[in-house]
């Protein structure tokens, strides 16, 4: 099978079924010269990636770029160099192919590298980035912000001088080889392709995003390639002889790891609380936080950090009413508290690329905005993020009080306005109570109360004789318990 010298992940199967990604486009051999620009300056001012021209980008025909005018296949092949200022840096691929047609014919690979430190703009003074699939044109204050982030190195491309091939997990890059279809290709051929190891003085090296990424023992090389998790008694952090640390778990790892661990870590602190559906009238259980916007604020954590801040870690802290992740570095490039929603740009954009590829990170966006969406669809606070002491922190919030009090309404709704106004603030303590953990014994309805035995017996009796509890299981048996009438 055919495929790129420059880049071996790149092969025809690839070409023809591969969606456009932040990394990848094709376009028609049919395309105007000029019409190639905005696309250059995007892939260029992003994280860069390979333009394929003579392949259609619906159907994904071969069409081939043979049948094309001299003069047209020179103003393509040269169009980075007429139609952008300044120049980016590429490399022009001839690739031979069968066309549709089964005929012999060749497509054009554009190599596009990422530009750390120039903009790179069309001859008409327009500049693009890469966001998703899409070249979009920057305008106003994010235009500003990506001129002003030029000029920059990234951590990940900088040379490990100390870690070699040995210190890779095998096991994991096997597992990256079969993601990306590249199973025939030897681990060096991969990791060069995506930028992990590289040439010096005749010598070659691992990158620090290769190491970061696919390390066997992280701590070895960096020590605080970890995430910190803390959960507090209370609202608020206390020291001293009132300390109320709780839990204290140091999670250490390689990142295609990291996120792994810290996922179980965290699910297994969270409470669930029982609610009811408004629409079905059923309770249901309902997760203290939704999971996917935890997640994705510690996947966001991980992805974006700031790695070269060698004294600074990932922490979660977990309060009664809040959890809070916190990354070590500001926000990264064009992206800012105003625009966090609708603006993606990597710090660490060939960390990004491989945890997209394993699944974790979301492209468009999608992230941010579905965190706001989930917050929002559980009735709870939008999520806050701020830029403390350089770091980004999230807060999100789990709002228990207004969530009882939605609850007492809709217990409210659901059994009749007149029976609920009939209770006493007794019995809708023990229906509320039962309420959020589904089922609830005798013991525990007296330490909820602060009531007798003889006295929260009676009120059983009382709420099972209205029809709003039910006992399961004989009266005399000490593991019978009660739950809601359904």
């Amino acid at each position: 099978m055919e495929y790129s010298n420059i880049n071996p992940l790149i092969n025809i199967e690839y070409i023809k079924t591969k969606p456009e990604n932040k990394y990848f486009d094709v376009k028609s051999s049919k395309i105007k010269a000029s019409d190639l620009a905005p696309h250059f300056s995007a892939f260029a001012n992003a994280e860069g990636g390979i333009i394929v021209i003579g392949v259609s980008d619906k159907k994904r025909e071969i069409e081939g770029v043979k049948n094309l005018s001299h003069e047209k296949y020179n103003d393509i092949i040269s169009a980075p160099k007429d139609c952008c200022s300044p120049m980016p840096t590429y490399k022009v691929e001839i690739l031979s192919v069968k066309n549709k047609e089964d005929l012999d014919d060749e497509i054009i690979l554009f190599h596009i590298e990422a530009e750390t430190e120039r903009v790179i703009r069309t001859t008409n003074g327009t500049t693009y980035l890469r966001i998703g699939d899409k070249s979009k044109e920057l305008k106003g204050e994010d235009l500003i912000n990506l001129e002003y982030s030029r000029n920059t190195r990234r951590y990940e491309d900088e040379l490990n001088r100390e870690a070699t091939l040995e210190d890779l997990d095998l096991e994991l890059l096997k597992e990256y080889k079969e993601k990306i279809s590249a199973t025939d290709l030897s681990d060096e051929q991969v990791l060069k392709a995506r930028g992990f190891l590289k040439e010096k003085d005749k010598k070659k090296y691992l990158t620090n995003g290769a190491v970061l990424l696919f390390a066997k023992n992280i701590v070895e090389f960096y020590p605080n390639c970890r995430i910190r998790f803390l959960k507090y008694d209370g609202n608020s952090m206390q020291v001293g002889e009132r300390i109320n640390i709780i839990k204290d778990i140091s999670i250490e790892d390689s990142l295609l790891k990291i996120i792994k661990k810290a996922r179980e870590v965290v699910s297994l602190q969270l409470r669930d609380f029982i609610t009811l559906n408004k629409e079905t009238g059923k309770f249901i259980v309902v997760p203290e936080y939704p999971e996917f916007a935890w997640l994705e604020g510690i996947v966001n954590a991980v992805t974006h950090r700031e790695y070269a801040f060698q004294g600074s870690y990932i922490m979660i802290a977990m309060y009664n009413d809040r959890l809070e992740i916190t990354s070590p570095g500001k926000l990264p490039n064009i992206v800012t508290l105003q625009n966090i929603k609708e603006t993606r740009y990597s710090r660490n954009p060939r960390v990004a690329r491989v945890l997209t590829e394993f699944g974790w990170v979301r492209e468009l966006n999608e992230g941010v905005k579905r965190i706001y969406e989930d917050m929002k669809m559980f009735f709870l606070d939008e999520p806050q993020y701020s830029e403390p002491n350089n770091s980004v922190k999230l807060v999100l919030k789990n709002n228990i009080v207004m969530r009882k009090l939605r609850q007492s309404d809709k217990l409210e709704n659901s059994i009749g306005e007149e029976i609920w106004a009939n209770l006493d603030n007794v019995d809708r303590k023990i229906v509320l109570y039962v309420a959020n953990r589904g089922k609830a014994s005798r013991k525990e309805l007296e330490e909820e109360t602060g009531k007798s035995a003889t006295t929260i017996n009676k009120r059983i009796k009382k709420l099972i004789e209205k029809d709003l509890l039910v006992r399961i299981g004989d009266k005399n048996d000490p593991k019978q318990y009660l739950e809601l009438k359904k």
